[in-house]
Protein backbone atom coordinates (compact mmCIF):
# COMPACT_ATOMS: atom_id res chain seq x y z
CA UNK A 1 0.00 0.00 0.00
CA UNK A 2 1.45 3.34 -1.07
CA UNK A 3 -0.71 5.79 0.84
CA UNK A 4 0.70 9.10 1.94
CA UNK A 5 -1.46 11.68 3.69
CA UNK A 6 -0.88 15.37 4.42
CA UNK A 7 -0.71 16.13 8.13
CA UNK A 8 -0.12 19.04 10.46
CA UNK A 9 2.65 18.66 13.04
CA UNK A 10 2.55 20.63 16.28
CA UNK A 11 5.68 20.72 18.41
CA UNK A 12 4.60 21.81 21.89
CA UNK A 13 7.10 23.97 23.75
CA UNK A 14 6.79 25.25 27.32
CA UNK A 15 5.29 28.61 26.33
CA UNK A 16 4.76 28.28 22.58
CA UNK A 17 4.20 25.85 19.76
CA UNK A 18 5.79 25.30 16.37
CA UNK A 19 3.50 24.36 13.49
CA UNK A 20 4.67 22.39 10.48
CA UNK A 21 3.14 20.37 7.67
CA UNK A 22 4.36 17.07 6.33
CA UNK A 23 3.43 13.82 4.63
CA UNK A 24 2.67 10.66 6.64
CA UNK A 25 3.46 7.34 4.97
CA UNK A 26 0.78 4.96 6.27
CA UNK A 27 2.87 1.93 5.30
CA UNK A 28 5.96 2.81 7.34
CA UNK A 29 4.88 5.49 9.81
CA UNK A 30 7.59 7.83 8.53
CA UNK A 31 6.85 11.52 8.15
CA UNK A 32 8.57 13.27 5.27
CA UNK A 33 8.65 16.63 3.51
CA UNK A 34 8.32 18.64 6.73
CA UNK A 35 7.80 22.37 6.17
CA UNK A 36 7.73 24.69 9.18
CA UNK A 37 5.48 27.76 9.44
CA UNK A 38 7.22 30.90 10.71
CA UNK A 39 10.11 28.91 12.19
CA UNK A 40 13.71 28.92 10.95
CA UNK A 41 15.43 25.60 11.65
CA UNK A 42 18.77 27.05 10.50
CA UNK A 43 18.86 29.65 13.27
CA UNK A 44 16.65 28.09 15.96
CA UNK A 45 17.47 24.41 15.56
CA UNK A 46 15.10 21.48 15.42
CA UNK A 47 12.18 22.06 17.82
CA UNK A 48 12.73 18.67 19.51
CA UNK A 49 16.30 19.65 20.40
CA UNK A 50 15.26 22.77 22.30
CA UNK A 51 15.31 22.81 26.11
CA UNK A 52 11.68 23.94 26.24
CA UNK A 53 10.43 21.11 23.97
CA UNK A 54 7.67 18.98 25.51
CA UNK A 55 6.06 16.73 22.86
CA UNK A 56 4.78 16.51 19.27
CA UNK A 57 1.31 15.75 17.96
CA UNK A 58 0.00 15.16 14.45
CA UNK A 59 -3.38 16.12 13.04
CA UNK A 60 -5.08 14.46 10.09
CA UNK A 61 -8.07 16.35 8.67
CA UNK A 62 -11.04 15.61 6.44
CA UNK A 63 -13.38 18.57 6.07
CA UNK A 64 -14.15 19.85 9.56
CA UNK A 65 -13.29 16.54 11.25
CA UNK A 66 -9.84 15.72 12.54
CA UNK A 67 -7.87 12.97 14.24
CA UNK A 68 -4.91 13.67 16.51
CA UNK A 69 -2.07 11.24 17.16
CA UNK A 70 1.25 11.18 18.97
CA UNK A 71 4.41 11.79 16.96
CA UNK A 72 7.91 10.72 17.95
CA UNK A 73 10.50 13.42 17.23
CA UNK A 74 14.18 12.48 17.01
CA UNK A 75 16.15 15.44 18.40
CA UNK A 76 19.40 14.30 16.76
CA UNK A 77 18.24 13.58 13.20
CA UNK A 78 15.26 15.91 13.16
CA UNK A 79 13.03 13.15 11.79
CA UNK A 80 9.44 12.57 12.78
CA UNK A 81 7.63 9.23 12.86
CA UNK A 82 4.89 7.35 14.68
CA UNK A 83 5.24 4.04 16.49
CA UNK A 84 3.88 0.80 15.04
CA UNK A 85 1.10 0.60 17.64
CA UNK A 86 0.11 4.24 17.10
CA UNK A 87 0.15 3.66 13.32
CA UNK A 88 -2.16 0.66 13.64
CA UNK A 89 -4.62 2.63 15.75
CA UNK A 90 -4.40 5.62 13.40
CA UNK A 91 -5.22 3.51 10.35
CA UNK A 92 -8.53 2.48 11.93
CA UNK A 93 -9.34 6.02 13.01
CA UNK A 94 -8.37 7.44 9.60
CA UNK A 95 -10.58 4.92 7.81
CA UNK A 96 -13.56 6.13 9.88
CA UNK A 97 -12.59 9.75 9.28
CA UNK A 98 -12.49 9.39 5.51
CA UNK A 99 -15.59 7.18 5.16
CA UNK A 100 -17.95 9.45 7.09
CA UNK A 101 -20.02 11.97 5.18
CA UNK A 102 -18.41 15.44 5.30
CA UNK A 103 -19.75 18.04 7.72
Amino acid sequence: MDLKLPIQITDELSDDEVIAHGELDLASGEIRHVRYEDYDVETQGIPASREDYEFSVGTLRSGTREVEFRIEADAVSGRYSITASELLELKGRAAKLFTQAPR
